[in-house]
């Protein structure tokens, strides 16, 4: 797949299928959505491709709200990569791109930017200055200029609308097994393995502290979690923590670490990953260290029996 920072970087070519979305995600209702985009280029011997914006349009239409988010860019190019998209092109989205038109948006871009011979989107798509453009504004464009637009109905999973807000609200609530049906996938955390308080050795449970790569994307709420580990091309089991942990700190910061099981390696400095499987409880202050490590005692125990729940999740 080819990465476009720039719209003018993308060669015209009028046999595209293109669809536009900021894709935040990349859930089971944009999947379908791409996946048809990727589909109707094959079956015309064409491109597909993405087009996308960065930052999301939210932190900057709305200032007031600290926009957290289900993927980095990174996460997203690296998700349409494996939807077997041939082009991924990012628009910067500041407060003048957003004052544009829609249909002047799709007439500038693409157009004459890309090149579209299809167009592909979602049910409720909606864009331009105050929201004016839709579906049938689309249809009325892709008459006079020549190309076909497909309208992708509603996802719903279990009768449920899948939608990245819901997914939002559901991860906040802690509700990850949830959020990974919607996303077809684990909610995922990145970043590099830091040095920590090491009070975790001192309890039984040594974790790596993890110094997260983005500071836009959602943390699920406070918790234990059963979770999945990549370091490199290895894969581990484990529990995660997130909280202040109350039973040591009266007004502490969040930390997010982990205690990868059956594990003994020196890992500073490297990557990881953390893949979200189950939410095994609330954070808890407790009356003493011993009272937590027998919680922490609990808590690996239901953790090993969940290894062979998910023994085989890619």
């Amino acid at each position: 797949m080819k990465l476009s920072r720039y719209i003018n970087d993308i060669p015209f070519d009028r046999n595209s299928v293109v669809t536009v979305g900021t894709f935040d995600g990349v859930h089971l209702a944009h999947q379908r959505i791409i996946g048809k985009a990727v589909g109707l280029a094959k079956e015309r011997n064409g491109r597909s491709v993405v087009v996308t914006f960065e930052p999301h349009p939210r932190e900057v239409l709305d200032k007031t709200k600290d926009m957290k988010l289900l993927t980095t860019l990174q996460e997203r190019q690296n998700l349409c990569e494996q939807l077997g998209v041939n082009w991924f092109v990012v628009i910067e989205f500041d407060k003048s791109f957003s004052q544009q038109r829609f249909r002047d948006f799709y007439v500038k871009y693409l157009v004459n930017g890309i090149g579209i011979s299809v167009i592909v989107e979602g049910y409720d798509h909606h864009w331009g200055r105050n929201r004016e453009g839709n579906i049938e504004v689309l249809k009325q464009i892709g008459k006079e200029y020549g190309f076909d637009v497909v309208n992708i109905e509603q996802f719903k999973y279990n009768g449920i609308p899948v939608n990245s807000s819901m997914i939002r609200n559901e991860l906040m609530n802690g509700f990850v097994e949830v959020c990974a049906a919607f996303l077809g996938r684990p909610y995922a955390l990145f970043g590099k393995i830091v040095s920590g308080d090491r009070r975790g050795r001192s309890l039984g449970y040594p974790t790596a502290n993890v110094d997260l790569s983005s500071n836009k994307k959602i943390l699920p709420k406070n918790g234990i979690y059963f979770v999945q580990v990549r370091i490199g091309k290895n894969r581990y089991f484990g529990m995660a923590s997130i909280g202040v942990r109350p039973t040591f700190h009266s007004d502490g910061e969040c930390v997010f670490e982990v205690n990868i099981l059956d594990f003994d390696q020196d890992i500073y400095g490297c990557d990881i990953r953390v893949d979200f499987l189950q939410r095994l409880r609330d954070e808890k202050k407790y009356d003493s260290a011993d009272k937590l490590i027998q919680q922490m005692h609990q808590d690996e125990k239901l953790s090993r029996e969940l290894k062979f729940k998910y023994q085989n999740i890619a």
